[in-house]
């Protein structure tokens, strides 16, 4: 059996291991678009910060890892695939052929239809090439402007601000990680970075990027509110987008990401996806959609290289997790942390100490929550809401007192063993 795998990320690599694993007879070809070992995107900014060499963003450090193993690792760009004489093609022109192919290409970031951005000193910081390049410029007091203060986007913060960099972020939404945390969540965030001399800008846009040659930047950052701001060095994190466009022709279903079943099959024979490229299960609504999350791509490659190999596994859903660190500030989310339609919501709060939880509920099941401030019973939380435990009386008691999460699972668990 011919297994090749394309992308070289957590998905791709797990897919590729597991397949050696289960059938050790099978030829594996692991295709990395990019001219350096496989390595973790979460890990770049660990990098910017000195806390780790560009070998420690290597998913595999050890030396010979994948010729040991028996998977052979290509450097090469994947132009297209033709499902009818079932080959990849990359951009050298090499043709390899698969008797199962697995889609793990990931994510690529969103440049927005901004003047100026071709200007130098603007970069992405997906990849460790753009890594390198904004390690150069974002010295010590040099001004930055960053551009998204997402998740992703606020990773990257952290990491510029530990250079000792001027930074100013700039956020098209009313409030920071609005895709993790409520209004009053990401009202509390941008003010810890402002007590940390972040200068955070919500509501507010970059309208174009501006050569400045009068200084003190080279680069004048404007706003959509007229304003402008000095720059050294722009960072653009304003999203990303499932790494799909390869795929024109070959009739294989993409929504906002590659369409999968619950064995990660796609809708042509013998491809699978995985990882930040794959619209698989949603554990909390049943649905299918994109979770660009690490521990979702592990648990997809595993999945479908367990599939490729004929060993019949179905993907339970993925659990939409979030645990952020911004300049010290642990916040994190899990599940419908928006809430539902008809449900009910407990929250604490202590603006002071920045703490803050917010619980929410369908009927007296537990299905979403969100914290700021505090990692303690975060698994709990998580458990209460992957296991659907039914609450009982400790739906009012959480409603009143959304801290005694822990009292609720030590209760619970004992009337679950009698």
């Amino acid at each position: 059996m011919q297994y090749v795998v394309v992308g070289a990320g957590p998905a791709g690599v797990v897919a590729a291991e597991t397949l050696r694993k289960v059938d050790p007879a099978g030829a594996v070809t692991l295709i990395g678009g990019e001219p350096e070992p496989p390595y973790s995107r979460m890990a770049i900014p660990y990098m910017l910060t000195g806390k780790v060499g560009e070998d420690g963003t290597h998913l595999r450090p050890a030396a010979g890892h994948y010729d040991a193993r028996g998977i052979t690792v290509i450097n090469d760009r994947v132009a297209r695939v033709d499902p009818a004489t079932k080959t990849v093609v990359t951009e050298s022109g090499a043709s390899h052929a698969y008797d199962r192919l697995l889609l793990a290409t990931g994510s690529h970031p969103v440049r927005p239809p901004v003047p100026g951005l071709d200007l130098p000193g603007v970069h992405h910081c997906w990849t460790l090439a753009d890594a390198r390049a904004i390690a150069e410029k974002a010295t010590e007091g040099r001004h930055v402007v960053q551009m998204g203060a997402g998740f992703i986007g606020c990773i990257i913060m952290e990491s510029l601000w530990e250079r000792g960099v001027k930074l100013s972020v700039i956020e098209t939404a009313d409030r920071m990680v609005p895709r993790m945390m409520d209004t009053r969540g990401g009202a509390m965030i941008k003010q810890w970075c402002a007590n940390k001399d972040i200068d955070v800008h919500t509501s507010a846009s970059v309208t174009a990027v501006e050569p400045n040659p009068a200084g003190p930047g080279d680069k004048l950052v404007r706003l959509s509110d007229g304003t402008g701001i000095d720059a050294d060095l722009v960072v653009v994190a304003t999203g990303v987008h499932a790494y799909t466009e390869f795929l024109d022709g070959t009739g294989i279903q993409v929504d906002r990401g590659i369409v999968v079943d619950d064995h990660m099959r796609t809708t042509v024979p013998d491809i699978y996806a995985a990882g930040d490229c794959a619209q698989g299960r949603d554990f909390s609504t049943g649905g299918y959609d994109v979770h660009a999350i690490q521990p979702t791509a592990v648990e997809h490659g595993r999945t479908a290289a367990m599939n490729m190999a004929g060993i019949d596994v179905a993907y339970q859903g993925s659990l939409i997790m979030n645990v952020l660190d911004t300049v010290g500030l642990i916040t994190c989310s899990f599940g419908r942390w928006d809430g539902v339609p008809g449900g009910d919501t407990a929250r604490v709060v202590d603006e002071g100490a920045y703490r803050y939880m917010c619980l929410q509920f369908d009927g007296d099941v537990l299905v979403g929550a969100l914290s700021l401030g505090r990692t303690d019973h975060m698994g709990v939380v998580r458990g209460l809401i992957q296991n659907r435990t039914r609450l009982g009386p400790w739906k009012q008691r959480l409603m009143e007192d959304p801290n005694r999460v822990m009292d609720a699972y030590v209760s619970l668990s004992q009337v679950a063993g009698t």
